[in-house]
């Protein structure tokens, strides 16, 4: 998770909002690393997990990502939870919940959703309260 914070980090640097992903291979390796880019991309679909398991998938030369865990700092959208679960991403590990977006336990829990053909596991508050202070120092500045 402490990665994936740099990320996040990174993010907030250059005012996209501060959320950081990686993707670890089953033997431990970090497969890929990405921040949210939506502004600087002009691409609504450019979070930081949408674009860890696209650099994932070309390293990989394969859309499914079978057997990696996905490291996030703030609980995957409704977007980003789909995109996972056609991957087929073993597990999830987040750190702050996102009770207006999330989709992982939150707002929705794709990951329990039967009628999918493929679960989640979700591992949720890794690192919350640092997750969650990025975030909310994120905002308060902006609203400075």
């Amino acid at each position: 998770m402490d990665i994936a914070l740099e990320e996040a980090k990174k993010a907030g640097q250059i005012g996209e909002v501060p959320i950081g992903a990686i993707i670890i291979a089953e033997n431990g390796e970090v497969v890929a690393s990405a921040y949210n880019r939506t502004i600087e991309q002009v691409d609504p679909t450019a979070h930081a997990e949408i674009l860890a398991l696209r650099q994932a998938a070309l390293s990989a030369n394969n859309y499914r990502l079978l057997n990696t865990s996905l490291y996030v700092t703030v609980e995957p959208c409704l977007m980003c939870m789909g995109a996972i679960v056609h991957a087929r991403v073993r597990q999830v590990i987040y750190g702050a919940k996102d009770p207006k977006w999330g989709a992982a336990g939150s707002l929705y829990n794709f990951s329990e959703d039967v009628r999918l053909n493929h679960s989640v596991k979700i591992v949720q508050g890794v690192r919350e309260e640092k997750c969650r202070e990025l975030m909310q120092a994120f905002f308060r500045a902006k609203r400075a």
